[in-house]
Protein backbone atom coordinates (compact mmCIF):
# COMPACT_ATOMS: atom_id res chain seq x y z
CA UNK A 1 0.00 0.00 0.00
CA UNK A 2 1.34 3.46 -1.09
CA UNK A 3 1.87 5.93 1.86
CA UNK A 4 4.01 8.86 2.60
CA UNK A 5 6.73 7.65 5.37
CA UNK A 6 9.90 9.02 3.97
CA UNK A 7 11.90 10.15 7.37
CA UNK A 8 11.06 13.78 6.23
CA UNK A 9 7.59 13.09 6.43
CA UNK A 10 8.18 11.09 9.72
CA UNK A 11 9.97 14.20 11.14
CA UNK A 12 7.48 16.42 10.04
CA UNK A 13 4.56 14.33 11.48
CA UNK A 14 6.37 13.78 14.95
CA UNK A 15 6.88 17.59 15.36
CA UNK A 16 3.59 18.44 14.45
CA UNK A 17 2.25 15.64 17.20
CA UNK A 18 4.99 17.17 19.91
CA UNK A 19 4.20 21.28 18.91
CA UNK A 20 0.70 20.63 19.59
CA UNK A 21 1.24 18.40 22.95
CA UNK A 22 3.42 21.19 24.34
CA UNK A 23 0.68 23.65 23.38
CA UNK A 24 -2.55 22.15 23.91
CA UNK A 25 -2.02 18.77 25.13
CA UNK A 26 -5.04 17.81 28.13
CA UNK A 27 -1.71 17.88 30.67
CA UNK A 28 -4.98 18.16 33.52
CA UNK A 29 -6.69 14.57 32.83
CA UNK A 30 -6.56 13.31 35.88
CA UNK A 31 -5.17 10.10 35.28
CA UNK A 32 -2.47 11.98 33.47
CA UNK A 33 -1.16 13.56 37.22
CA UNK A 34 -0.34 10.00 38.70
CA UNK A 35 2.06 6.90 38.09
CA UNK A 36 -0.10 4.51 40.35
CA UNK A 37 -0.75 1.35 38.60
CA UNK A 38 -4.30 0.76 40.04
CA UNK A 39 -5.40 4.55 39.29
CA UNK A 40 -4.09 4.23 35.56
CA UNK A 41 -5.82 0.60 35.38
CA UNK A 42 -9.54 1.68 36.44
CA UNK A 43 -8.94 5.30 34.11
CA UNK A 44 -8.21 2.47 31.10
CA UNK A 45 -11.06 0.21 31.93
CA UNK A 46 -13.34 3.37 31.92
CA UNK A 47 -11.84 4.60 28.56
CA UNK A 48 -12.48 1.23 26.78
CA UNK A 49 -15.85 2.38 25.34
CA UNK A 50 -16.53 5.32 26.83
CA UNK A 51 -15.59 9.18 25.67
CA UNK A 52 -13.07 11.23 28.22
CA UNK A 53 -15.24 14.24 29.32
CA UNK A 54 -17.85 11.69 31.09
CA UNK A 55 -15.25 9.56 32.80
CA UNK A 56 -13.11 12.06 34.31
CA UNK A 57 -15.99 12.78 37.27
CA UNK A 58 -17.00 9.25 37.20
CA UNK A 59 -13.35 8.55 37.84
CA UNK A 60 -12.91 10.55 40.59
CA UNK A 61 -15.85 9.11 42.33
CA UNK A 62 -14.72 5.34 41.49
CA UNK A 63 -11.60 6.17 43.38
CA UNK A 64 -12.92 7.50 46.24
CA UNK A 65 -15.06 5.03 46.97
CA UNK A 66 -12.61 2.06 46.29
CA UNK A 67 -9.28 4.43 46.90
CA UNK A 68 -6.53 1.16 46.07
CA UNK A 69 -7.08 -2.13 44.53
CA UNK A 70 -7.71 -4.30 47.80
CA UNK A 71 -11.01 -2.10 48.33
CA UNK A 72 -11.88 -2.89 45.23
CA UNK A 73 -11.12 -6.66 45.55
CA UNK A 74 -13.58 -7.07 48.81
CA UNK A 75 -16.11 -4.93 47.63
CA UNK A 76 -19.19 -6.47 46.58
CA UNK A 77 -20.40 -6.30 42.99
CA UNK A 78 -23.57 -4.63 43.65
CA UNK A 79 -21.59 -1.30 44.58
CA UNK A 80 -19.27 -1.32 42.07
CA UNK A 81 -22.43 -1.27 39.83
CA UNK A 82 -23.40 1.70 41.62
CA UNK A 83 -20.10 3.53 41.30
CA UNK A 84 -19.90 2.44 37.70
CA UNK A 85 -23.53 3.76 36.46
CA UNK A 86 -23.16 5.77 33.93
CA UNK A 87 -20.49 4.56 32.56
CA UNK A 88 -22.25 2.02 30.61
CA UNK A 89 -21.00 -1.84 29.16
CA UNK A 90 -21.88 -2.63 33.29
CA UNK A 91 -19.51 -6.28 32.33
CA UNK A 92 -16.12 -3.64 32.21
CA UNK A 93 -17.19 -2.85 36.02
CA UNK A 94 -17.66 -7.04 36.93
CA UNK A 95 -14.10 -7.36 35.02
CA UNK A 96 -12.35 -4.79 36.47
CA UNK A 97 -13.66 -5.89 40.27
CA UNK A 98 -12.33 -9.44 39.37
CA UNK A 99 -9.10 -8.22 37.97
CA UNK A 100 -8.79 -6.69 41.84
CA UNK A 101 -9.70 -9.92 42.95
CA UNK A 102 -7.02 -12.04 41.04
CA UNK A 103 -4.47 -9.46 41.60
CA UNK A 104 -4.64 -9.21 45.12
CA UNK A 105 -4.90 -12.87 45.20
CA UNK A 106 -2.51 -14.20 42.96
CA UNK A 107 -0.15 -11.35 42.15
CA UNK A 108 0.29 -9.48 46.00
CA UNK A 109 -1.59 -6.83 45.22
CA UNK A 110 0.62 -5.71 42.04
CA UNK A 111 -0.45 -4.87 38.85
CA UNK A 112 1.59 -6.97 36.49
CA UNK A 113 4.38 -5.48 34.34
CA UNK A 114 4.70 -7.69 31.33
CA UNK A 115 2.25 -8.24 28.69
CA UNK A 116 1.02 -11.98 28.90
CA UNK A 117 0.14 -11.69 32.42
CA UNK A 118 -1.71 -8.57 32.26
CA UNK A 119 -4.03 -10.22 29.20
CA UNK A 120 -4.48 -13.09 31.76
CA UNK A 121 -6.45 -11.00 33.95
CA UNK A 122 -10.59 -10.39 33.53
CA UNK A 123 -11.51 -7.82 30.75
CA UNK A 124 -7.68 -7.23 30.16
CA UNK A 125 -7.34 -7.14 26.05
CA UNK A 126 -4.23 -6.08 23.96
CA UNK A 127 -4.74 -2.52 23.65
CA UNK A 128 -5.84 -2.27 27.40
CA UNK A 129 -2.44 -4.51 28.32
CA UNK A 130 -0.31 -2.63 26.28
CA UNK A 131 -1.30 0.92 27.62
CA UNK A 132 -1.01 -0.60 31.19
CA UNK A 133 2.96 -1.02 30.35
CA UNK A 134 3.34 2.41 28.45
CA UNK A 135 1.41 4.24 30.94
CA UNK A 136 2.21 2.85 33.96
CA UNK A 137 5.59 1.77 33.62
CA UNK A 138 6.43 3.76 30.31
CA UNK A 139 7.43 0.69 28.47
CA UNK A 140 8.28 1.37 24.69
CA UNK A 141 5.06 -0.54 23.18
CA UNK A 142 2.87 0.44 20.41
CA UNK A 143 -0.83 1.67 21.07
CA UNK A 144 -3.32 1.76 18.40
CA UNK A 145 -6.49 3.32 19.05
CA UNK A 146 -9.11 5.78 17.20
CA UNK A 147 -7.49 8.65 17.76
CA UNK A 148 -4.21 7.90 17.09
CA UNK A 149 -5.34 5.99 13.68
CA UNK A 150 -6.63 9.61 12.82
CA UNK A 151 -3.57 10.70 13.58
CA UNK A 152 -1.57 8.38 11.35
CA UNK A 153 -4.23 7.88 8.79
CA UNK A 154 -4.75 11.54 8.10
CA UNK A 155 -0.91 12.09 7.43
CA UNK A 156 0.54 9.64 6.15
CA UNK A 157 -2.41 8.19 3.78
CA UNK A 158 -4.16 11.28 2.59
CA UNK A 159 -3.36 10.08 -0.80
CA UNK A 160 -4.65 6.76 -1.13
CA UNK A 161 -7.97 5.90 -2.03
CA UNK A 162 -11.04 6.72 0.19
CA UNK A 163 -12.35 3.46 -0.05
CA UNK A 164 -9.30 1.87 0.50
CA UNK A 165 -9.28 0.03 4.41
CA UNK A 166 -6.41 0.37 6.03
CA UNK A 167 -5.59 -2.31 8.30
CA UNK A 168 -3.43 -1.51 11.86
CA UNK A 169 -0.66 -3.73 11.17
CA UNK A 170 -0.23 -1.01 8.28
CA UNK A 171 0.14 1.78 10.81
CA UNK A 172 2.50 -0.45 12.85
CA UNK A 173 5.71 -0.09 11.56
CA UNK A 174 4.81 3.66 11.12
CA UNK A 175 4.15 4.02 14.75
CA UNK A 176 6.97 1.76 15.43
CA UNK A 177 9.31 4.92 13.43
CA UNK A 178 7.57 8.09 14.75
CA UNK A 179 7.78 6.69 18.32
CA UNK A 180 11.42 5.68 18.16
CA UNK A 181 13.58 8.29 20.36
CA UNK A 182 10.27 9.46 22.54
CA UNK A 183 9.38 9.22 26.39
CA UNK A 184 6.88 6.58 25.29
CA UNK A 185 4.18 7.67 27.60
CA UNK A 186 4.12 11.28 26.78
CA UNK A 187 4.46 10.69 23.15
CA UNK A 188 1.31 8.41 23.21
CA UNK A 189 -0.82 11.05 25.01
CA UNK A 190 0.53 13.33 22.57
CA UNK A 191 -0.39 11.28 19.33
CA UNK A 192 -3.93 10.73 21.74
CA UNK A 193 -4.63 14.63 22.09
CA UNK A 194 -3.48 15.72 18.46
CA UNK A 195 -5.57 12.77 17.00
CA UNK A 196 -8.36 14.33 18.98
CA UNK A 197 -7.90 17.80 17.92
CA UNK A 198 -7.85 16.40 14.40
CA UNK A 199 -11.58 14.80 14.73
CA UNK A 200 -12.66 18.48 16.51
CA UNK A 201 -11.12 20.55 13.25
CA UNK A 202 -13.59 18.06 10.76
CA UNK A 203 -10.90 15.31 9.84
CA UNK A 204 -13.16 12.19 9.58
CA UNK A 205 -11.01 9.08 8.73
CA UNK A 206 -12.39 6.20 11.21
CA UNK A 207 -14.19 4.98 8.05
CA UNK A 208 -11.09 4.19 6.24
CA UNK A 209 -9.59 1.54 9.38
CA UNK A 210 -10.36 -1.95 8.27
CA UNK A 211 -11.37 -2.06 12.05
CA UNK A 212 -13.95 0.23 11.75
CA UNK A 213 -17.38 -0.62 13.13
CA UNK A 214 -20.59 1.54 13.71
CA UNK A 215 -21.74 1.93 17.24
CA UNK A 216 -25.34 0.82 17.05
CA UNK A 217 -27.69 3.12 18.05
CA UNK A 218 -28.53 2.95 22.12
CA UNK A 219 -32.22 4.30 22.01
CA UNK A 220 -34.25 1.11 22.37
CA UNK A 221 -31.29 -1.71 22.19
CA UNK A 222 -30.81 -4.32 24.09
CA UNK A 223 -27.65 -2.37 25.83
CA UNK A 224 -29.92 0.09 27.07
CA UNK A 225 -32.56 -2.18 28.61
CA UNK A 226 -29.79 -4.18 30.64
CA UNK A 227 -28.46 -1.03 32.09
CA UNK A 228 -32.02 -0.63 33.07
CA UNK A 229 -32.53 -4.18 34.39
CA UNK A 230 -29.44 -3.49 36.73
CA UNK A 231 -30.92 -0.67 37.93
CA UNK A 232 -34.16 -1.66 39.01
CA UNK A 233 -32.79 -4.37 40.84
CA UNK A 234 -30.14 -2.02 42.75
CA UNK A 235 -33.17 -0.41 43.77
CA UNK A 236 -35.39 -2.76 44.70
CA UNK A 237 -37.76 -2.21 41.44
CA UNK A 238 -39.96 -4.68 39.14
CA UNK A 239 -39.50 -1.66 36.52
CA UNK A 240 -41.11 -2.54 32.60
CA UNK A 241 -41.73 -6.13 31.46
CA UNK A 242 -41.54 -7.61 28.21
CA UNK A 243 -39.57 -9.84 25.66
CA UNK A 244 -36.86 -6.94 25.79
CA UNK A 245 -36.57 -7.31 29.55
CA UNK A 246 -36.34 -10.75 29.37
CA UNK A 247 -33.80 -11.05 26.58
CA UNK A 248 -31.71 -8.71 28.40
CA UNK A 249 -31.82 -10.02 32.21
CA UNK A 250 -30.88 -13.51 30.19
CA UNK A 251 -27.45 -11.79 28.80
CA UNK A 252 -27.22 -10.62 32.57
CA UNK A 253 -27.44 -13.85 33.98
CA UNK A 254 -24.65 -15.21 31.25
CA UNK A 255 -22.53 -12.56 32.18
CA UNK A 256 -22.54 -13.50 35.51
CA UNK A 257 -23.88 -9.80 36.61
CA UNK A 258 -27.16 -11.05 37.67
CA UNK A 259 -27.97 -14.32 39.94
CA UNK A 260 -31.60 -15.36 40.53
CA UNK A 261 -32.12 -15.21 44.62
CA UNK A 262 -32.69 -18.10 46.77
CA UNK A 263 -35.96 -19.28 47.98
CA UNK A 264 -37.37 -17.93 44.19
CA UNK A 265 -39.79 -19.96 42.97
CA UNK A 266 -38.13 -22.39 39.99
CA UNK A 267 -39.84 -22.43 36.84
CA UNK A 268 -42.09 -20.90 34.61
CA UNK A 269 -41.26 -17.04 33.06
CA UNK A 270 -38.08 -15.47 34.25
CA UNK A 271 -40.44 -12.54 34.99
CA UNK A 272 -42.51 -14.22 37.70
CA UNK A 273 -39.00 -15.46 39.83
CA UNK A 274 -36.56 -13.01 42.04
CA UNK A 275 -33.29 -11.83 40.89
CA UNK A 276 -30.38 -10.11 42.32
CA UNK A 277 -26.72 -8.52 41.49
CA UNK A 278 -24.20 -11.18 41.73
Amino acid sequence: MKKTDDRSNIRTFRTSVLKHWREYGRHDLPWRQTNDPYKILVSEVMLQQTQVHRVVPKYKEFLKTFPTVRHLARSHLADVLRAWSGLGYNRRAKFLRDAAVQIVEKLGGKIPRDYETLRALPGIGDYTARAIRVFVFNEPDILIETNIRTAFIHHFYSSILQNTAIADADIFALASQTGEGQDPREWHWALMDYGAYLKRSGVRTNHRSAHYAKQSKFEGSLRQVRGQVLRNLMKGAKGKKGEKWVEALASLVQDGLVVEQKGSTRGGSALGRKWRIA
